[in-house]
């Protein structure tokens, strides 16, 4: 196994879509994140957070994943068919309240 790295992937969508499109999106995810495991990739979804708008409903997500590389994680959304709008190295978590 190779050293994993954070991620985070902001994923706007050109057009809001539903909870159903959401949880297709979500399955095709997984599969695609099983299908580069078994090529030898190492990649894992860690969290995400749905991004509404009050008009439109649901117009992207907000993702974390450890994965051994950001081309793996641009990887990953070119076969899921997902935007990655932008992908970023994630740093130390800010202390506060």
């Amino acid at each position: 196994m190779t050293q994993m790295e954070d991620f985070l992937i902001l994923r706007e969508l050109p057009e809001p879509i539903t909870s159903d499109e959401l949880d297709a999106a979500a399955k095709a995810s997984g599969e695609t994140l099983e299908e580069l495991r078994e090529e030898g990739t190492d990649i894992e979804w860690v969290d995400s957070e749905v991004l509404t708008d009050d008009r439109d409903g649901i117009v992207g997500t907000f993702c974390h994943y450890r994965a051994e590389s950001e081309g793996a994680v641009h990887e990953h959304a070119d076969r899921a068919g997902l935007p990655a709008t932008k992908v970023t190295r994630r740093g130390d978590p800010l202390s506060g309240e």
